[in-house]
């Protein structure tokens, strides 16, 4: 079993010794790696850098650093990649990231699968490459086939493996993965686990995304109002099922989105170990 855990850059010295905690707690468990995002146009570059360098360093877990196209271009991306080499990380999970509100020359790079060519010319087999999938379609595509073409783009530009968007639907993935497949494709897919722990950080979330949280589970989140504890146990109930459907179906690896805390992430992680 393979468990990797996402984090987001802290931007608080407080945040950044929450975080420490927090990885402390998850490298208990011996994780595959762990993934740290990456803001477009700068806004937590420099962030990551500090944090995937520090994980890197001290943890005695592998780091994954996201490194986002969009606002980069070739010479910021490949200084940063030099940098990342040069600390002994070898794996990337490459992604397009969203365009900022009111840019209109986004670099360099206009898709995802432009950085995965651009990585496997300039480093050869150097990194290992994850890229975004999109289970329930990306909010941006024209339809699902041109979605799933967007994705194989990916792959055949060299991608070794996907991370999809987090889901509460098996089918969804399991559908995406059988299409996928049918057009010849068989990189590992990874679902994307999301714990539920706050009913109104979960729609925004969802909304911005296109994540479909199914109409039964958005039911009971609202109806438990402000009782917070009742909440959290529901949803550690419907992620922990969701997560053994996919086990029972022969998934052996998970992606946590651990929102920076360990807790219930370290609970749904200990159910598959």
């Amino acid at each position: 079993m393979q468990l990797s855990f996402e984090f987001f850059p802290p931007r608080t010295e407080q945040g950044k010794l929450n975080l420490k905690q927090v990885r402390q707690e998850l490298s208990a468990i011996n994780p595959h790696y762990f993934s740290t995002t990456f803001g477009a146009g700068g806004t937590t570059q420099d962030a990551t850098l500090e944090t995937v360098l520090d994980i890197q360093a001290n943890d005695g877990v592998s780091a994954a650093p996201h490194l986002s196209c969009i606002d980069s271009d070739k010479s910021n991306i490949l200084a940063l990649l030099n940098q990342y080499k040069a600390a002994g990380i070898n794996r990337i999970v490459a992604l397009r990231g969203d365009i900022p509100s009111g840019v209109r020359d986004i670099g360099d790079f206009h898709y995802a699968n432009e950085l995965v060519t651009f990585i496997r010319q300039e480093f050869n087999d150097h990194f290992h490459i994850e890229v975004a999938a999109y289970p329930e379609m990306h909010p941006q595509a024209k339809n699902m086939n041109a979605d799933i073409e967007h994705f194989i783009n990916k792959v055949k530009a060299g991608a070794d493996g996907a991370i999809t968007q987090y889901f509460y639907n098996a089918d969804a993935y399991f559908r995406f993965v059988d299409e996928v497949q049918k057009q010849g494709v068989d990189t590992p897919i990874t679902p994307g686990i999301m714990p539920i722990t706050n009913y109104d950080q979960l729609l925004r979330f969802s909304n911005m995304c296109g994540a479909e949280i199914p109409r039964w589970i958005e039911k009971r989140l609202a109806a438990f109002g402000d009782d917070n504890e009742s909440l959290s146990a529901f949803g550690f109930d419907v992620v922990a099922q969701l997560c053994d459907q996919l086990k029972s179906q022969g998934i052996d690896h998970f992606h946590f989105y651990s929102m920076n805390k360990s807790q219930p992430t370290l609970q749904l992680a200990q159910t598959l170990i």
